[in-house]
This record gives structure tokens, sequence and C-alpha cells, in this order.
């Protein structure tokens, strides 16, 4: 039987991308005889390690299996079936987690508040609030930011200070959906404990499967009070791993070098690449900032079709216009490509 060659290297999404070599090495070192299961092992605990000592502070840590149930089981830890939720109308929890945070929660409601380019503006936090509060409304209990957001932008330290003194002043929680927090840190320049507690953020569901791994995301409690039987809810929600090392084993290569951080930047470094290359076609548009590792564009109306004519692959539903991600292992050969068709199809519209 004849292999498959690999596909091309797209740019739909961070997730097509396969695993970096640390965390490969990583897993093989894990394979080597037996260990405890369920997290009773050294890789677990390690990984648990390292992420205290990179965000330098004393944190409680779960492994999961997805974002989905990361999101979704920290805001339930966090809320009662009566309690709402206050995130920009853009977040992944409104838009893409087809009602998981309610169902985890029994019902929390999630509301939206508006804001530019992905970001909520603290302003609204204080109208949700205030907008009613008698019993028939469902109360708000936390605040949700998307870091980097669905539209490729990134909350700065000051501005989620801002959103987190808010969220402090009304008695709310503050969660952090990190999906690409690997990408926000390293377009940003700053220790991560200035994106995360510093600020106020109470849990940080902190993405790895974008930044190179097989599978598995850490939830990052830095109010340990928050994690109370957080373990229930994950074996109860089918999030406890039976062979709990080879969700935490690829974090302990990961995040003992800084390869989370070297393979950030290089997706966002061909983010800017790309975003360079497609503005110098006059045809097309840039609708966001691009702060992170994804370019939103407006393209002539059939060029999208002519590029997936080409065999590109890439989402139109996220942001308006065409998105294109950049995943770790995106090389300039690649967005040359990508660009080179871009401005070919253009050119015939």
């Amino acid at each position: 039987m004849t292999t498959p060659p690999h596909e091309r290297r797209h740019f739909a999404s961070d997730n097509y991308a396969g695993i970096c070599p640390e965390a490969w090495a990583a897993m093989a070192e894990a394979n080597a005889g037996h260990a405890p299961g369920y997290g009773d092992d050294r890789y677990t605990a390690r990984a648990a390690d390292l992420l205290r000592e990179t965000f330098e502070t004393d944190c409680e840590v779960f492994f999961v299996f997805n974002g989905t149930s990361a999101n979704s089981l920290a805001l339930a830890s966090l809320c009662q079936s009566y309690h709402s939720i206050l995130c920009h109308e853009a977040a992944h929890v409104e838009t893409d987690e087809c009602g998981a945070p309610e169902f985890f929660s029994n019902g929390t409601k999630v509301l939206t508040l508006p804001g530019a380019d992905g970001r909520i503006d603290p302003a609204g936090i204080d109208h949700m609030v205030e907008k009613r509060s008698d019993i028939h409304y469902p109360k708000p209990r936390v605040v949700s930011v998307t870091q980097a957001t669905e539209l490729g932008t990134v909350y700065r330290p000051e501005e989620l200070a801002a959103i987190g003194a808010r969220a402090k002043a009304r008695g709310l929680r503050f969660h952090m959906d990190g999906a690409r927090f690997a990408n926000s840190v390293a377009s940003l320049g700053v220790a991560p404990r200035e994106l995360t507690w510093k600020a106020g953020v109470d849990v940080l569901c902190f993405g790895g499967t974008k930044n190179g791994m097989a599978v598995g995301e850490a939830v990052v409690f830095f109010d340990r009070a928050l994690a109370a039987e957080f373990d229930y809810r994950c074996k109860q929600a089918g999030q406890l791993a039976s062979k709990m090392r080879f969700l935490a084993a690829p974090w302990v290569g990961m995040l003992r070098d800084g390869a989370w951080l070297r393979h950030a930047r290089r997706a966002n470094e061909q983010a800017a690449r790309l975003e360079a290359g497609l503005r110098a076609i006059p045809s097309v548009r840039i609708l966001h900032p691009r702060e992170a590792n994804s370019v939103f564009a407006a393209l002539p109306p059939g060029a999208a079709d002519a590029l997936r004519g080409r065999g590109w692959r890439f989402y139109d539903f996220i942001g308006g216009g065409s998105r294109f991600m950049c995943a770790w292992d995106v090389t300039d050969d690649d967005v040359r490509a990508l660009v080179g068709d871009v401005a070919a199809v253009a050119a015939q519209r």
C-alpha cells in the first residue's frame, strides 16, 4: 500500500498543524515503561510545577483534553445555574462552543458585550450589571475574555487590569480563554504574570493544542480556593485521562526550554509577513489589526472561491472577510505561495 502524501500547509486553522518536535519527544519519554494513572505520575507533577514557574505563583493546575471542556468546566466552576457570564459578542465561548458553557453549568446564561476588534469595553461591564438587578434577570457572575481574541487582536496588560478592576468592584470573577495565550505573550513581550493574575485573572484556560501539541489544555486557577472539587467536575465530564501523563508530558517538553514561546513567535512572525504581502495587493483590504497569528482580509469578489480552486483552505465565517491563520510550522515559502496566488486571482477579478 502506498502511503498518501501529507497535505500542504494550510491557513484555515492552527489546529491543522502536526505535533511540534518538543511535544513529540516528551510524549516519547513518557511512553517508556509504566507510570501511575490518573495524574499520579512524575510528568503531570513536573508539568504543573513548570506552569507555576512560568506564572511565578502557586497556582492550581488541571489538564483536560480540549479547549471546549477547559472553558466550559472552568466557567461552570465559577457560576451557579442562575448566574450569567459577560463576554465579547465575538468571544469563542459565545460563538463556537455549541452551548457547552451553558450545558456544563446547568443553564448559566452567556450575555454579550460590544467592543472594537474583539476586545470588550470595560464600561460595558458596568452597563450589564446595572441594566437590571431584579430576580428575573440572570445575575452577572463572571467576566470572560479571549486572549488572543477571535479577531486576532490582544489585550494589553493595562486593558486587562482595567477589566479586572471593574470585575472586582462588581463582585465578579475573571476568566480568560487562552487558546492562543502563547501568541499573545509572544506578541506583547511581557511576562505571563502580567497578563493573568497580576491583572486580576482568577482562572486561565491555557491552550496547548494550537501551540503545537497533539491534544491537551491546562486549566490554571490563580485563586486556588476556586479549584475546590474541580477534579470531580473533570471526572464527571469525561475529562480525567486515565493515562494523564500523555496530556501532561507535552507541556513539560514545551515549557522546560521555552519552546512554547518560540513556536508562538514564529507563528506571529509568519502572520506579519502574510499581512505585509496582502497589504501590497491593491484590491485586498486588511480588516482588523494583526497582533497575533491571524490575518483577516477582504478579498475581491470571487477571489476566495478561486483560491479554494487552487487548493487553499481558510475560513470565511469568523470576523468577516477571510481569515488566514498561521500555525507554528508555517514557512516563508508557504506564505509566499499563498500571497502569490492571492495576487494572481485578484488580478483576474
